[in-house]
């Protein structure tokens, strides 16, 4: 099957992918993302070919706003969007977060249902269009690319809905988002809608109709694909489904969907679909959020074959049991074994088979991990390789305070005790502690050389491969004042995976808390 482009696209048979990771899918609770992580994010989904990259919501802070304007900033091909609320001041503040971008965008919404326009909005019909009309054209003048969204715009009054998007349009509005806010719709009726729109809204021939569905009822890509069969042109999706709530539909559902069932959707994306499988292990790395092994596409278990009969009909022939290749969304094509006789070429090209381009320092850095990982290991797989490089991004500037050694007394007997030896800014520090078992016992090792008001939110383990020897993946998510970071680790010894996730996330804390504060932290555990 060849990759999807768009040189012989048209516009009728063209979808556009509006990706809302950094925006829609930071809201998710926990999902909060560095300004290192965005960037990095927003440079793959460049790269993978996205249309539109929403990087954030500038008036919603100083960092979100550095955000979009540094994603604005190294996005070369991609249009990026900065997401704001009908108010001049949301809209001013868009305009200038993007001001450096190749192809700015201003997202501007109001939300449009009964329910919205008298317990959110307290205004009547009158009032919620001429808001529409004074928001979008301060939005025009500021930028030649604006998308507008009635939230909830699926609850919203057919006849209303009518007119509130006839008026976006005449206010200069050129693309018109449709959001199904609360996964609320069905398949049907998210087709329903577009074609309603496009019959009986004057000049709606002349805009991009789009589609931004969540999945509250698990029909968020059903959805957003029958209002492409309508009409829509443009898909808002986020990577692996994150976004609030139930999330989001899935960008890489919907790119495979339309490149598999093309016979259905004879309609093109110019997402190189090869990307799909890096870009969702990086934004699961950075959130902290696990990808379920029966996720679609990307899922652990999406392309593994456990019963006799499939096994045999996949050996016999692939297509039997698999309606698309591995090798489409980025997986290598086998699951080649490596070990500690392997070299750094070999790794180099493994790592490229696995979708990461490093540089001589990364892999220096990834192949120490390796040859230490292979020491323990019998033998190394795929998962084994992607965790190592998860290990080693998340690590990367955040490194002021390192584990150094981890010594644990656990079992039958109490009290658990751990003697943990911590490197901060190059200087050992050691300390002893008890716990209610040996992460407890850890963690309080951590914070008592480290202190922090910071209170953990989640701790979760997983195994990246089968039997004893295993390499541990661990996640841990801190909160401080409002502060959100996650931290992770992997290694075959799950207590010391544990200690460096919390490390890792605690060394994110303290810069975002600022400078100062980490030093004043740091000075302070040092004297004590």
């Amino acid at each position: 099957m060849s990759d999807q482009t768009t040189s012989s696209a048209t516009e009728q048979d063209r979808v556009k992918i509006f990706d809302t990771t950094m925006r829609d899918g930071e809201q998710s609770p926990g999902a909060s993302m560095t300004l290192d992580e965005k960037i990095q994010i927003g440079s793959l989904l460049d790269e993978m070919g996205v249309d539109i990259i929403e990087a954030g919501f500038p008036i919603a802070s100083e960092g979100d706003f550095e955000a979009v304007r540094e994603v604005a900033r190294i996005v070369e091909n991609a249009s990026v969007c900065g997401l704001a609320r009908a108010a001049f001041g949301d809209i001013e503040r868009a305009a200038a977060a993007l001001e450096v971008a190749k192809k700015p965008r201003i997202h501007t919404f109001i939300g449009t249902s009964p329910l919205h326009r008298k317990y959110q909005l307290d205004m009547n019909e009158e009032q919620v269009l001429e808001k529409i009309d004074a928001t979008v054209r301060r939005a025009r003048a500021l930028c030649d690319d604006v998308q507008w969204s009635p939230m909830d715009a699926t609850r919203t009054e057919p006849e209303y809905l009518v007119k509130v998007v006839d008026c976006a349009i005449k206010a200069g509005a050129s693309t018109i988002n449709i959001p199904d806010t609360v996964g609320y719709a069905v398949p049907g009726e998210s087709a329903e809608i577009i074609a309603m729109l496009l019959e009986q809204v004057e000049g709606a021939r002349g805009v991009t109709f789009s589609t931004h569905c969540h999945n509250d009822l698990g029909m968020a890509t059903a959805n957003s694909l029958a209002a492409v069969l309508a009409g829509a042109r443009q898909v808002e999706c986020t990577i692996n489904g994150l976004g609030e709530r139930a999330g989001n539909a899935a960008l890489e559902e919907i790119v495979m969907a339309l490149k598999v069932r093309n016979d259905r959707m004879p309609y093109q994306t110019g997402v190189i679909s090869q990307h799909l499988m890096r870009a969702s292990r990086l934004v699961s790395s950075v959130t902290g959020f696990a990808v379920q092994y029966n996720k679609a596409i990307v899922g652990q278990n999406a392309f593994a074959h456990e019963s006799g009969i499939h096994q045999d009909g996949v050996l016999k022939n692939a297509e039997t049991f698999e309606i698309m290749k591995p090798e489409d969304v980025g997986l290598s094509a086998t699951n080649l074994v490596m070990g500690k006789h392997s070299g750094r070429h070999a790794l180099k090209d493994k790592l490229k088979n696995l979708g990461f381009e490093v540089g001589d320092n990364q892999l220096n850095d990834v192949f120490v991990r390796f040859k230490a990982l292979a020491d323990r290991k019998k033998e190394i797989y795929d998962e084994d390789i992607v965790a190592l490089m998860d290990d080693a991004t998340t690590s990367a500037g955040h490194d002021r305070i390192k584990v150094k050694f981890l010594r644990v007394i656990c079992g039958t007997e109490e009290p658990q005790s751990a003697d943990l030896i911590l490197e901060i800014d190059g200087v050992d520090h050691q300390k002893t502690a008890n716990g209610d078992g040996p992460v407890d016992a850890a963690f309080n090792a951590i914070k008592a050389l480290v202190p922090h008001a910071a209170r953990l939110k989640l701790y979760q383990v997983s195994a990246v491969t089968q039997g004893t020897d295993a390499q541990a993946e661990v996640f841990v998510r801190l909160e401080e004042d409002g502060r959100i970071v996650t931290g992770q680790a992997a290694n075959t010894d799950t207590l010391v995976a544990s200690a460096r996730a919390y490390v890792n996330a605690l060394n994110k804390l303290l810069v975002r808390r600022g400078k100062s504060a980490l030093t004043t932290d740091l000075d302070g555990a040092i004297s004590a």
